[in-house]
């Protein structure tokens, strides 16, 4: 028997033999019965208390919040980034909030990722390589519209520009995009129709006309010229790069500016260019919120989104060779040294977002369907 047992059985035994006395239909007694009621309540709650703070053991799981895990899907150029980022922002949540959040992580070509999400792949979190993707999955059903205000910059979480990458020593002399109708060049690219990154090349290409005063008719013209350079057009930017890269093939390759940065760090002598008319290739990055509600973790996945436009979570994005969002990083003397400056820089909102973009570029019939009809090969 514990030490509150006894004493409470005893005044159970005295409120009986009090209450025996009184008749219920009497005033005295009833009120006697009231006061004892309280006195039994108060009773009861001290011993009960008592019990609870002496007791001896306590569940850890008492004072630590449940586990959370977050999904992240994103573009396969970006996992090196992340698993540096990921560890920062664990660590960081598990001291403001006692509570463990592990991370599944999915990494492959921006297309088939967003695919894979459509399809079923559970993401709380998708980094895309391009609005246009995210924007299918919102489409789908998946992703609420008005994901580009959820966070700063329109949703864009980090970028890069084109770049040009040539043999050793840059045999052909290449400068800018206009170098690219040279005769007996060979361009290796991916098609556009099958590869986000090879959308990019296409409108940097595209824009180099534009932002120069020409005209779409000039631009198309200038564009069709480029692509008789290509002997053949590579399922995506990986293949293209093995192409060019692995098997020796084409004079020179458009790549994103980061990969040749990450390329370089990994040993690789790379020489190339960044023409000083480029692109802006910006990468989205939104909640998935019929999963985030589903799996409950919204709060969680929306404060890892909101911790990669940090500084620290920017700095990790410079050092795999994309260009920060963040304004404070971007001043600094590491990027402005370590990325060289873009004269004219355009955007896909001047061409009137994705969804225009594809439908007058890539969509069947559309310009790129035109120019390959022109193209000899």
């Amino acid at each position: 028997m514990s030490v509150w047992q006894r004493p409470l059985r005893q005044l159970l035994s005295a409120v009986q033999n009090i209450t025996s006395r009184f008749k219920s239909n009497s005033l005295k007694g009833f009120v006697s019965l009231f006061l004892l009621g309280v006195l039994f309540s108060v009773t009861l709650a001290a011993c009960t208390g008592s019990n609870e703070n002496s007791s001896p053991t306590q569940s850890p799981a008492a004072s630590q919040k449940q586990d959370v895990e977050v999904t992240l899907v994103s573009f396969a150029v970006t996992k090196a980034a992340h698993e540096a980022i990921i560890p920062k922002f664990v660590e960081k949540w598990k001291q403001e909030h006692n509570q463990n959040v592990t991370f599944k992580q999915s990494y492959g070509g921006s297309g088939s990722q967003t695919r894979a999400v459509i399809d079923g792949l559970a993401a709380d979190v998708v980094h895309l390589a391009l609005s246009g993707d995210t924007e299918k999955i919102e489409k789908a059903g998946l992703i609420q519209p008005g994901w580009q205000k959820e966070f700063p910059n329109n949703g864009i979480v980090s970028k890069s520009v084109a770049a040009i990458i040539t043999r050793a020593g840059n045999p052909k002399g290449i400068k800018t995009w206009a170098d690219l109708t040279k005769e007996n060049l060979k361009l290796i690219t991916a098609d556009p129709k099958t590869s986000g990154v090879a959308k990019w090349n296409f409108l940097a290409l595209w824009n180099s006309v534009i932002k120069t005063g020409g005209d779409d008719a000039k631009a198309t013209e200038f564009v069709t010229n480029v692509y008789k350079n290509v002997p053949i057009l590579a399922k995506d930017a990986r293949e293209a790069t093995d192409a060019f890269a692995k098997q020796g093939q084409g004079d020179v390759l458009i790549n994103y500016e980061n990969e040749v940065v990450l390329a370089q760090q990994k040993g690789e002598k790379v020489d190339y260019v960044v023409p000083d008319v480029n692109i802006s290739i910006d990468n989205p990055i939104a909640l998935v919120d019929k999963n985030v509600d589903k799996h409950g973790n919204r709060e969680v996945a929306e404060a890892f989104v909101k911790f990669l436009y940090t500084p620290e979570a920017q700095q990790e994005f410079v050092k795999l060779g994309f260009r920060p969002v963040d304004e404070s990083v971007a001043k600094s003397k590491e990027v402005v040294d370590k990325f060289p400056a873009v004269k004219t820089l355009g955007t896909v909102d001047d061409f009137g977002g994705w969804s225009a973009v594809d439908q007058k570029f890539f969509a069947d019939g559309g310009i790129f369907d035109q120019i390959q009809a022109k193209i000899k090969r």
